[in-house]
């Protein structure tokens, strides 16, 4: 089988473990400035997906591809440093305040300007909006075939891949043609660590909104290593349409964030004998928390 080109799209997300009362700002929008960020947990097993093919098949190319703030540039190396060929920034202060709908059309005009995608991979979902929305709604703009919720590869070859998916009551096994966009669930295998020669060698990665506040050393090592330049697109560059980008092309709107801690009211301590099996059932049948 030819190797492939697969486009992994990755999100730097909020920590949602850490929302506090400042998460929104008076638009409504996610104040993510002040919020702590990591790399969205469903796009990681989506990144080993893609590592994985590489593993299969020699010469395929993954292609790490984020849309965010200027600060998602670590998305882009951390991709690097798990193994990934390349990576991609797509930012621009136009692009802020976009719902699944203004993102999946951004992501979906980078990736045709990247050109002869073979694959593209994406985590089921992101946790700061759970919608899991982005992934399908990019594959119908960019004319791909999508599976969703895939968490084991059965079978590559003859331009087409089967794969196993996770349903709320069992799995389906799905064979489809390549390309195709798959989002894949987190129940797939977990992502490789850091590699430490690929920490080392990509470290000094860098976009140019970066290196104008660098060291003069730094700018010349990227200037001298051309692997180290970390593109990043704007609204011009993906040849988007402003109408379809950002709030403007946004239908949803956030209304609010909360950080919701579920409390314990009364607590029992209960035997294993069958008398105490049966009060605690017959409570959570009155009280229809089950039956």
């Amino acid at each position: 089988m030819k190797p492939l080109k697969i486009v992994v799209l990755a999100k730097q997300v909020p920590d949602t473990r850490n929302v506090g009362p400042d998460a929104m700002k008076p638009d409504g929008t996610v104040n993510r400035a002040i919020l702590p960020t990591i790399f969205n947990p469903d796009d990681l097993h989506a990144l080993e997906f893609a590592l994985q093919i590489k593993d299969k098949i020699e010469g395929t190319q993954v292609i790490v591809l984020t849309m965010g703030p200027k600060r998602a540039a670590d998305i882009v190396r951390e991709g690097y440093y798990r193994g990934a060929d390349y990576g991609l920034m797509v930012s621009d202060r136009r692009f802020g305040g976009a719902d699944t709908l203004a993102t999946s059309y951004t992501l979906a005009m980078t990736i045709k300007k990247i050109g002869d995608v073979d694959m593209v991979l994406a985590g089921v979902q992101a946790i700061d909006g759970d919608t899991a929305q982005t992934g399908p709604q990019t594959a119908e703009k960019i004319n791909f075939p999508q599976v969703t919720y895939v968490e084991e590869i059965i079978g590559l070859g003859n331009n087409e891949i089967t794969v196993k998916r996770r349903l709320d009551k069992g799995i389906e096994i799905v064979k489809a043609p390549i390309p195709v966009l798959m989002t894949v669930n987190g129940t797939f295998d977990k992502c490789r660590s850091r590699n430490a020669k690929k920490l080392l060698k990509y470290k000094y990665a860098r976009t140019n909104t970066e290196l104008a506040r660098e060291e003069d050393y730094i700018k010349e090592m990227v200037e001298q290593r051309p692997y180290l330049h970390i593109p990043e697109w704007n609204v011009e560059d993906i040849e988007a349409e402003l109408s379809k980008i950002g709030l403007a092309g946004s239908p949803t709107k956030v209304n609010k964030v909360e950080s919701i801690v579920m409390k314990a009211s009364e607590a029992k301590v209960l035997s294993d004998s069958q008398e105490d099996i049966d009060l605690m059932v017959g409570e959570l049948i009155s009280s229809h928390v089950i039956g």
